[in-house]
């Protein structure tokens, strides 16, 4: 499909890493069609009681989880929080593994006025969080919490964790600069070490034009080149190098259309543009 152009071809070769992404070694990175296939897929799918499939919002939970197990964050008395969390299974894996989490989400007017709400998307009560029955009961009643976050206006007294992380919802924040905003602010929540893991829309088809001010926004590797710039400033925290290698097999150059497919969902079309998941990692250093 021509959306999918030579141009982001001729962006991605001559950017610095541009091997095949793997989640066994995971950095920041595109999902694509080899990830699927890797055992430490079907293992984290396993952990959240899904069966696999190729799609890429599957694909965002499993990365988040592979990284915080690469980084050895998933242990007892390890401790995270998590952003614009809904419905997720995530903060219920966290504390099956001995883990303290605070899931976070909009408070219910607001979440109300974005629809998210009425699509089922909102944490409403932390029981929901559970429904797959991931952790016991006992453990999870006492390892997570729930409380109600702006992540444009994350609070002083949150407290300090070893790793946060949110899951297709930083794109949700009105623009793109408060999406990059939003990466670096949530590193101020973590402790020296600490691992901040985030999942996003990565604009594939242009890196010039994109969707910008809006309810949702497709971010460009221009941009995150732009978080690299911004961080230069911030001595303690350092971004993991991106990878842009956006694949070359059968359903990397698949397009899915609306309405979309709960399987071979990789590479979409919205709007005028191509978009794909793409994941970001962070560290605190001091």
């Amino acid at each position: 499909m021509s959306l999918l152009s030579s141009k982001f071809k001729e962006i991605t070769d001559n950017c610095p890493v541009s091997a095949e992404p793997s989640l066994v070694m995971p950095t920041s990175q595109m999902c694509t069609e080899s990830q699927f296939y890797e055992q430490v897929y079907k293992d984290a799918c396993f952990e959240i009681k899904e069966q696999p499939r190729s799609h890429r919002k599957q694909w965002e939970f499993c990365y988040i989880i592979q990284v915080l197990k690469h980084y050895g964050l998933l242990r007892s008395r390890s401790s995270g929080i998590g952003f614009g969390v809904g419905e997720e299974p995530l903060p219920s894996l966290f504390a099956s593994y001995g883990c303290k989490v605070l899931a976070t989400d909009l408070d219910v007017s607001d979440a109300a006025n974005k629809g998210w709400v009425a699509t089922d998307q909102h944490l409403r009560t932390k029981e929901v969080l559970n429904k797959r029955g991931i952790c016991d009961e006992e453990s999870f009643n006492k390892l997570v919490n729930i409380d109600y976050v702006d992540m444009n206006n994350i609070p002083d007294n949150l407290g300090k964790f070893n790793f946060t992380w949110s899951s297709c919802a930083l794109e949700h924040l009105g623009s793109i600069d408060k999406s990059l905003d939003f990466i670096v602010n949530s590193t101020k929540l973590l402790k020296p070490g600490g691992i901040a893991v985030h999942t996003t829309e990565l604009n594939v088809s242009n890196d010039v034009l994109t969707i910008d001010n809006q309810n949702t926004v497709l971010l460009r590797i221009k941009d995150f080149n732009n978080l690299s710039r911004k961080l230069v400033n911030h001595k303690d925290i350092a971004l993991s190098p991106f990878n842009y290698f956006a694949g070359y097999q059968p359903l990397d150059t698949h397009i899915d259309l609306p309405p979309y497919s709960s399987d071979k969902h990789l590479k979409i079309a919205m709007a005028q543009y191509v978009t794909t998941s793409v994941g970001i990692i962070v560290r605190k250093l001091f």
